[in-house]
């Protein structure tokens, strides 16, 4: 007869069949889905790499076991590995720059550079703060190429601006927050799996008074911020850089809330189709025992015919008395007169107790001398 042992992970499961015959372990491994850390260890990636290259669809995830939780499927591993220029092209996809590296891919200055940026023209990918906590933003290498590669961009690359775009930088336009929350919005809703979840994807985006504004019922105006995410970079949210990160997250231009309000509540009216959010219950059951529906009487209970049954309980007077209260006759202990306060004898007279008590004081005891010093003859 053969044993079979099993042991599970998370990550793997390992199956191990030992042969009474040969005595030999044979071991399988059902390798059918990952985890995040160990897929991109296994494709050469940097987290932060593996991570740009799940937003942009580089490489698919899906939901795992717990909530918030990704795992990747040992296919796609394989699919990935199986592409040409493996792991060069899979890195080279993802490769992020700054504003120095990006201005030397296009051969301009970085003051051009950021003026490009700051119109929307270069898109940016990711953002970062410094030890300084100011943003450094990111852009795609791939798509920086395929920007000074363009012949229709030229004119932007070199000689004088448009007076137009000049304009646009003298009112102060700045385009890369919007641009990335624009992006990462379609991450989002790519990585959401129902309605009520791209509802709250759209809702990360805009201020919780507009949310509330929106969605006007509680119980689904809490739903859907369950759903709401938290600006990329983790870390403590009452953090500095969590608030400054939280700000680039929420919509404000007049016209980006427009849309993003018009957006949530057409996600609120499907997700509402699909499933109304949870409330809690209207009816409770209730721990007391109901009263009986029979209307009380007011007749005293010694007066209610007896039933035919004996009562081994006794009844309860509707009313004390003093007479109820004290004990029987029979059962109060006989006590006998409490014994006479012998009165106080009576005081004397005579010359020896008037002197004693006249020795009291001083006018006393001068009273008393004259009284005997009168009596004599």
């Amino acid at each position: 007869m053969s044993r079979q042992t099993t042991t599970a992970t998370t990550t793997q499961r390992t199956v191990t069949v030992f042969d009474t015959g040969a005595h030999r372990p044979v071991v399988a491994k059902d390798d059918t889905w990952i985890t995040t850390g160990r897929a991109a260890r296994e494709l050469g990636l940097r987290r932060t790499e593996f991570d740009l290259a799940v937003r942009l669809g580089r490489i698919r995830t899906e939901p795992g076991r717990t909530a918030g939780e990704r795992r990747i499927a040992r296919a796609e591993i394989e699919r990935l590995r199986a592409g040409p220029d493996f792991p060069e092209a899979l890195r080279r996809s993802v490769h992020a720059v700054g504003t120095a590296e990006g201005s030397a891919l296009l051969g301009v200055a970085k003051t051009r550079f950021t003026r490009l940026a700051r119109l929307g023209l270069v898109v940016p990918v990711a953002f970062h703060l410094n030890r300084y906590r100011a943003v450094v933003w990111l852009y795609l290498a791939d798509e920086l190429r395929l920007f000074g590669d363009d012949e229709k961009n030229a004119a932007l690359l070199t000689g004088r601006m448009s007076e137009g775009l000049r304009g646009l930088l003298d009112s102060g336009i700045d385009l890369r927050p919007r641009n990335w929350r624009s992006r990462h919005l379609g991450f989002l809703l790519r990585e959401a799996e129902e309605p009520w979840a791209r509802a709250g994807a759209v809702a990360s985006f805009l201020d919780p008074l507009h949310v509330a504004q929106v969605v006007r019922d509680p119980y689904e105006r809490s739903h859907v911020n369950g759903f709401r995410r938290r600006p990329p970079g983790g870390g403590n949210p009452d953090s500095p850089g969590a608030q400054i990160a939280a700000d680039l997250m929420t919509a404000r231009d007049p016209d980006e809330i427009a849309w993003l309000r018009a957006d949530l509540a057409r996600l609120v009216d499907e997700a509402r189709g699909h499933r109304p959010a949870p409330r809690p219950s209207t009816s409770r059951p209730s721990t007391c025992r109901p009263f009986s529906s029979r209307p009380f009487s007011s007749r005293p209970f010694s007066s209610r015919p007896s039933s035919s049954r004996p009562s081994t309980s006794r009844p309860f007077p509707s009313h004390r008395t003093a007479s109820a209260v004290e004990p029987p006759a029979s059962r109060r202990p006989v006590l006998g007169a409490p014994p006479a306060r012998p009165a106080a004898p009576a005081r004397p007279d005579t010359p020896a107790a008037t002197d004693r008590a006249g020795r009291r004081g001083l006018l006393a005891r001068w009273r008393h001398r004259t009284v005997r010093s009168a009596g004599r003859p």
